[in-house]
């Protein structure tokens, strides 16, 4: 079974960049984020005639989350419980044994800026939403852009960066709590030293020059990770494809047995 997880920067600018990928990779079920559109402009027709699925949650012109399988899956939530505010950023669905949800959790802009401690609450209420509403001992998968960037192996300056948006020991402590819960990042799980990213500003040439963050990542509990056989950041599709431009973030894909 292949899952992946991908932001997309814009559903409506990236569709056939995504059905390239889809073509071309052929993953089972697919979390995607940041669609920018509402459900009624979701292209459902041009995922089914890529033998796809697809639930969306969306809204209009920010945020929205989908969840593109090759076998239906049954929704159960969308929607973080008491943080609606922030927009359309979980989706939970059943897919056969796995409880599988997607989120594109806050930016938060800048340590300064009030979209931080809103950013670090919707945090929290996703941790107590896991602790309250799941159980670590089914096999879960969490995964999206969780706009945090879990260590300094994460990250293309450390140094320079620590302190700074992403990079604070408040996110990590929000990230480290949904590990605390019983998940496992499955990327470090596979490859525990290794030094890669998922996101590459557009700007400054930062891809070629790979001056990145690893922000994009599968959590999966302990029945998940028994099942690992491989994770991948998929930096071919951070590149031009037949003249199609790229999202700003790379799939990541995970094959479990």
């Amino acid at each position: 079974m292949t899952i992946a997880t991908w932001n997309v920067n814009g559903l409506r600018a990236r569709l056939d960049f995504v059905r390239h990928w889809l073509d071309a990779r052929r993953p089972d079920l697919v979390g995607i984020q940041e669609l920018k559109l509402t459900d009624d402009e979701f292209p459902r027709q041009a995922f089914e005639d890529a033998g796809y699925h697809a639930e969306p949650y969306g809204q209009k012109a920010w945020n929205g989350v989908a969840i593109l399988s090759r076998e239906p899956v049954r929704v159960v939530r969308r929607g973080l419980p008491g943080q609606e505010e922030l927009g359309a950023r979980l989706l939970t669905a059943e897919a056969g044994d796995l409880s599988f949800t997607t989120v594109y959790c806050p930016n938060g802009k800048s340590i300064d800026h009030a979209d931080y401690p809103r950013k670090l609450a919707w945090f929290e209420s996703l941790r107590r939403h896991f602790a309250e509403q799941h159980d670590a001992r089914r096999p879960t998968v969490l995964c999206g852009d969780f706009n945090v960037v879990p260590a300094a192996i994460d990250s293309w300056d450390e140094a320079a960066l620590h302190g700074s948006i992403h990079h604070t020991d408040a996110e990590r402590a929000c990230f480290r709590g949904l590990l605390d819960w019983g998940f496992a990042d499955l990327f470090r799980q596979y490859l525990p030293d290794t030094r890669a990213f998922s996101w590459w500003d557009y700007r400054g040439g930062a891809f070629h020059r790979n001056l990145g963050l690893r922000i994009d990542v599968l959590l999966g509990t302990e029945s998940v990770v028994s099942r690992l056989r491989r994770v991948e950041i998929d930096r071919d599709y951070r590149k031009k494809k037949d003249g199609l431009i790229a999202s700003d973030h790379a799939p990541v894909i995970v094959d479990l047995e």
